[in-house]
């Protein structure tokens, strides 16, 4: 149902919100283009370009108390009769910080400012025009009687017709008041046509939500894995690696007072009992080791390296990251370097490791793995998902894992967390991993 009182009422509303949202946009964007050579101007166009945050805020509002009269029982698949939802994600983590790199990424924050923008320059002088036609000549003829009698003997309407009789100016207001029924209409169909468009310009595009609930989804599940994987660390370490120890033990004290027709089967008891706490200990450090905990990725890279059975030189020098991050990068170094050891047929490889920033993606992890194996990648399928090519054979083989699958698992284990990896590996070598990790 068309229902012009509301829809003038919106239209109204953005005059109110755009002439005073115009200046303001041309001031900020004026200072912060002249004083950005002091580089005082640079937080200035920061905040202009985060200035269609409040604005979708207000519109999305504006466009639901618009319509909730409209329908009283939506349709699961009518949008009407509810305010069009916040398109934003939420932070990860707590501070300005955080909430304006997330804010800079979106594309929502992008559409937001493109419908200010449009508001404050296109759409609320378009609003006023349409008013202006819609009740500026009706009012003017619905105003004869009272002109007339103001001004004596005769009065000029619109400064269009003389009139100089009640009886005229009376017609000429019922006139008037038939032109302005006419109008509503359109004025409605208009009004309706701008509230359509600042429903596609604010409200969260299907995709965007869909994707937004898949990160959330699998960040969560990152998470608990992360916990998981934290748990049965704890437990063995506590449980299952303190009863060997205590086991070990106790053979040691009893070989001591052992008669020697048992000594010798005591003493293989406690080398069984020793290998098996020492493939324990091994097993608890591959489900995360405590260095990784404790120190870092950088120092877990190392530990790496020094555990691989190929040589292998470390060049490193990374801060502190989340840990899900840490972990996934750490376990896809150890599963690069065992699959060097394995296929590269490499005398050596190189570790190297840093955080760029600057991208459209933002900071970013990068890990590096060299070698000079044989090189020669044999593909297995294509490309695997999350794996590019950097100028050689890509797929799932190479020195990297010739025969099997190790790039498709290493690729799996990165695009976790909005991973690449990257694989250059030329016959005769050296073959090159490129990962990189989001963070």
């Amino acid at each position: 149902m068309i229902r012009p009182v509301a829809y003038t009422g919106y239209l109204v509303g953005g005059v109110l919100v755009g002439a005073p949202l115009s200046a303001g946009l041309l001031t900020l964007g004026t200072l912060g283009a002249a004083l950005t050579p002091v580089l005082v101007g640079l937080p200035l166009l920061g905040l202009l370009a985060l200035s269609g945050i409040p604005v979708g805020v207000l519109e999305r509002w504006r466009v639901g108390r618009l319509d909730r009269p409209a329908v009283r029982d939506p349709g699961p698949g009518d949008e009407r009769g509810h305010p069009p939802v916040d398109p934003h994600r939420t932070p990860a983590e707590p501070g300005l910080g955080p909430w304006a790199r997330l804010r800079f990424t979106e594309q929502a924050t992008w559409r937001e400012l493109a419908y200010t923008v449009l508001l404050a320059f296109v759409l609320w002088p378009l609003d006023l025009l349409v008013l202006a036609v819609v009740f500026g000549l009706p009012g003017a003829l619905l105003a004869a009687p009272a002109g007339l009698a103001l001004a004596g003997d005769e009065t000029r309407v619109a400064k269009l017709w003389l009139v100089d009789g009640y009886a005229q100016a009376s017609v000429i207001a019922a006139g008037g008041l038939l032109l302005l029924f006419a109008l509503l209409w359109p004025l409605a169909l208009y009004g309706r046509a701008r509230a359509a468009l600042a429903r596609v310009l604010l409200a969260p595009r299907e995709t965007e939500t869909r994707l937004a609930e898949v990160t959330e989804s699998r960040a969560r599940l990152v998470a608990a894995f992360e916990a998981e994987r934290r748990r049965i660390e704890r437990d063995l370490h506590d449980g299952a690696q303190q009863r060997l120890v205590a086991l070990s033990m106790r053979l040691g004290l009893a070989r001591l007072d052992a008669p020697p027709e048992l000594a010798d089967r005591l003493a293989e008891a406690h080398r069984e009992a020793d290998e098996a706490l020492g493939e324990l200990r091994e097993l608890i450090h591959g489900i995360h080791p405590q260095v990784l905990a404790d120190y870092g990725l950088g120092d877990a890279i190392t530990d790496a390296a020094d555990r691989s059975a190929v040589p292998v030189d470390v060049d490193v020098e990374l801060p502190r990251f989340t840990e899900a991050v840490e972990s996934a990068a750490y376990f896809a170094v150890r599963e690069a370097l065992a699959n060097v050891a394995r296929h590269s047929g490499a005398g050596r490889a190189w570790i190297s490791a840093g955080c760029a920033s600057g991208d459209r993606h933002g900071r970013r992890l990068w890990i590096e793995v060299r070698d000079d194996g044989r090189g020669g990648a044999v593909p297995s399928g294509g490309a695997a998902g999350g794996i590019v090519g950097m100028g050689g054979t890509v797929g799932t083989g190479g020195s990297a894992g010739r025969a099997g699958s190790g790039l498709t698992g290493l690729a799996d284990r990165l695009a976790v967390l909005d991973g690449t990896l990257a694989v250059d590996s030329p016959p005769g070598g050296p073959t090159v991993l490129r990962m990189e990790i989001p963070c």
